[in-house]
């Protein structure tokens, strides 16, 4: 088993935009939907996602902050596979519009017509805790420390 750094994991990171996003649906259920990080991938340990008010996740989040994001590259065009990335985090919904401006991407125009000013729209921050590799040669976990794993509590 090798380590690789943050900085190496956010490298890789900023070539996948698509991940699943996992919540705790009750029961023992973990439900999971496909989510667009929107380019915003200088990662540090924080994912944010743009969402509606009344979704399914957003009641998820507000009974459990545990969540679990996955992501996947496809392999490379030499045959090596590509990195299967797995962060264990909490989540915290955001409501600050300014904190919205500064993750806006134009391409989100199409879920959100009105941009930052569309009616039951709010951010969710994914604050990592651990996060799992693998790519075919190289695996590891990556422990954030306590502060930053708990840095963002909802707005």
């Amino acid at each position: 088993m090798t380590t690789m750094t943050m900085e190496e994991l956010s490298k890789k990171l900023s070539k996948i935009d698509f991940c699943m996003f996992n919540t705790n649906g009750g029961s023992g259920r973990i439900n999971s939907r496909p989510m667009s990080n929107n380019g915003d991938v200088e990662y540090d340990g924080d994912s944010w996602f743009f969402s509606y008010e009344e979704t399914e996740k957003v009641s998820e989040i507000g009974r459990d902050t545990g969540v679990g994001l996955t992501f996947t590259a496809p392999p490379s065009i030499l045959g090596k596979p590509g990195i299967f990335i797995a962060v264990e985090g909490k989540a915290s919904l955001i409501r600050d519009k300014a904190l919205f401006e500064e993750h806006w991407v134009k391409d989100l125009d199409r879920w959100f017509p009105d941009g930052v000013d569309t009616p039951g729209i709010l951010l969710i921050k994914v604050t990592a805790q651990a996060i799992e590799y693998w790519d075919g040669e190289e695996n590891g976990r990556i422990e954030l420390p306590a502060a930053d794993a708990v840095a963002g509590g909802a707005v």
